[in-house]
């Protein structure tokens, strides 16, 4: 596709998009654009859920990783569903019964304030972090099929990028996210379904070659050895953990489920969404068995994230598949930077800021404010990362939620299953050592423990190097 082709194909998705954040956002006020007055119909929210758990890197990352770890990242995927059903029988009835906006708030009312900014902190890091790691990748796509080619800087590309996401986010918030991630799970289901229809055309297979295919070629489940990082047990726990902390315990997937009418339509929402994840994610896995089998019949030369993105549009298809390509990658990458700027937004107006007591019209202009100042943060972090030219894709993004979301974890599961009070003022030091010794232990462990090495249960040892903390700065409830 030339770059005319693929500016085309980004403005129409873009008018669409802008079209639903002026229809959602007509007369909004602070409360529609913090949790979208919970007035949010489940069923909306669960079809929106299964896309807003997508991003960019998902998107172009998932296909590519089959050549080097089969279909073992379902392992992960079977334990994300244990998490959310988890997240929807213990957090989202405690966080309806405290009425909460943002998350956080639970840890002021448990521990105290130091805790609170603590939790509001690492989350605030975590997510923009983790947000430019993403949006990095997808960047980086857009410079090499549009930007590079019309010769236009990747600080161009950048600017221009957060500048559009920024615009749909401004006025509607969670009311306008929950519209808009319904429009990206539609484009990124027909994507992926189209894709896999015209390739395996191209390729002369049938729905059982296919399955023959899959079943001949890859392994889902590893349990041959426990040192390994695929070791079923390892990604296991290692799902079900991070979708707590990367889900429940991150303000930014929990104010779309916050936004439901009661806790019980809460839940609906979050069991659909979360068993839909384990068929969605399969089918991103047989794109890639199909795209691998494509590049070696044509000869092309391209692995891991370089292929989806050069196969669909450069490989020879017809030009509908790399037009779904581009609106999937558009409607993933946007749609979840978007997410991370209200969510960030919400979390650093009500939290870090303590703006929840402010009249109406002086909390709207501060939120305002406070969003724009994050998209330009945002920008500066991705044009960081660009110059460190690291593009280590979901694997840095699930080991950086482990040392990031870990301290969270450990602070919310302390505060659930104990009844103990700490010294609120020691917490940040506790916060700040966790990750320190989690980066120590997993330096060492195949020095230490017999060849072990961690993978993403590296979020489970931080969390318990937490609770430890917690536990060593504990006293008697008064």
């Amino acid at each position: 596709m030339n770059p005319i082709a693929v500016l085309l194909t980004i403005s129409v998705y873009f008018v669409m998009l802008f079209g639903i954040s002026w229809w959602a956002g007509r007369g909004s006020d602070n409360a529609a654009f913090f949790n979208g007055g919970r007035q949010s119909a489940w069923y909306m929210v669960a079809f929106a859920m299964i896309g807003s758990m997508i991003s960019g890197v998902t998107f172009v990352s998932v296909p590519g990783m089959v050549a080097a770890s089969g279909y073992g990242y379902l392992q992960m995927i079977l334990g994300f569903v244990v998490g959310q059903l988890l997240i929807a029988y213990v957090l989202v009835p405690l966080f309806y019964r405290m009425n909460l906006t943002s998350i956080y708030e639970y840890l002021e009312q448990r521990f105290g304030l130091s805790t609170y900014k603590s939790g509001a902190w690492l989350f605030f890091v975590s997510k923009t972090l983790g947000a430019a790691v993403r949006f990095y990748l997808v960047c980086l796509t857009l410079q090499l099929l549009v930007f590079g080619p019309l010769h236009i800087p990747f600080v161009v590309n950048v600017a221009l990028s957060m500048a559009l996401v920024w615009l749909y986010t401004s006025q509607g918030g969670v009311k306008s996210l929950i519209w808009a991630d319904s429009l990206k799970t539609l484009c990124l289901l027909l994507s992926v379904i189209l894709s896999i229809v015209f390739i395996a055309k191209n390729l002369g297979l049938d729905f059982n070659s296919l399955c023959a295919t899959v079943w001949d070629e890859h392994r889902i489940f590893f349990f041959d050895d426990i040192s390994e990082k695929q070791y079923f047990w390892k990604q296991f726990l290692a799902g079900v953990f991070t979708m707590i902390a990367t889900n429940g315990l991150d303000q930014d997937l929990m104010q779309r489920n916050l936004s439901c009418r009661n806790s019980r339509e809460s839940q609906k929402n979050m069991i659909i969404s979360g068993v839909m994840q384990l068929p969605v994610i399969a089918l991103f896995l047989f794109l890639g068995t199909l795209l691998y089998r494509y590049a070696a019949s044509t000869g092309l030369q391209v692995s891991k994230d370089e292929l989806f993105p050069t196969i669909a549009t450069n490989g020879g298809l017809p030009v509908i598949v790399g037009i779904m390509f581009i609106i999937g990658l558009v409607a993933a990458a946007y749609n979840a930077v978007g997410s991370a700027l209200t969510a960030l937004t919400t979390s650093f107006t009500l939290d870090i800021l303590n703006a929840k007591n402010l009249a109406e019209e002086a909390l709207k202009v501060l939120r305002k404010k406070v969003h724009i100042a994050l998209t330009v943060v945002m920008g500066i972090v991705i044009l960081v990362f660009n110059l460190l030219n690291s593009t280590s894709v979901i694997d840095a993004v699930y080991v950086l939620a482990s040392y990031t979301y870990g301290p969270i974890l450990g602070l919310f599961v302390f505060g659930i299953f104990t009844r103990l009070q700490v010294r609120d003022r020691l917490i940040p030091l506790v916060v700040i050592l966790s990750p320190a010794l989690c980066f120590i232990v997993d330096r060492n462990s195949e020095v230490w423990f017999g060849g072990y090495k961690f993978s993403y249960e590296l979020l489970i040892l931080n969390a318990a190097f937490t609770c430890l903390g917690m536990l060593l700065i504990s006293k008697r409830k008064k």
